[in-house]
């Protein structure tokens, strides 16, 4: 078999701003953020608290949890709410984007421990591969 090269007629080039990959990069990094991805994925069944949510996030500093939910909120995904009790009872909840966003999410995690085995031995595969090198 021979390699051959065939003409493939281009797209034409459509619009392209670049403020459009900008605003999207600063959407994704807060997404693809690990906190925020185990965040939404803890309050996708209904409204937390700070501690309880820290409780469920193991590893995650209080400072990185304060950053992370406003952050959340920030981009509209978490709401926060402070009760008038002594002492005041503050709950986070997904908005209705954040609850878009859920469901991928969700997949997200699902699919990064279900794979985790796999990329394992992948990783080890390749750390071996480099040592040689």
């Amino acid at each position: 078999m021979r390699p051959e090269h065939k003409k493939v007629p281009a797209l034409p080039a459509g619009p392209h701003l670049d403020s459009d990959c900008r605003g999207a990069a600063s959407v994704l990094a807060r997404v693809g953020d690990k906190w925020s991805v185990f965040v939404i994925m803890m309050l996708g069944d209904g409204p937390k608290r700070f501690n309880e949510i820290k409780r469920m996030i193991g590893g995650i500093s209080q400072r990185m949890l304060t950053l992370t939910l406003r952050g959340l909120e920030r981009d509209g995904l978490v709401t926060r709410t402070v009760f008038p009790t002594i002492p005041p009872r503050v709950d986070y909840e997904l908005t209705d984007l954040g609850r878009g966003l859920s469901e991928p999410v969700k997949a997200l995690g699902t699919w990064a421990i279900e794979h985790q085995p796999e990329i394992q031995r992948a990783r080890m595969k390749f750390d071996a591969r480099s040592e040689k090198d």
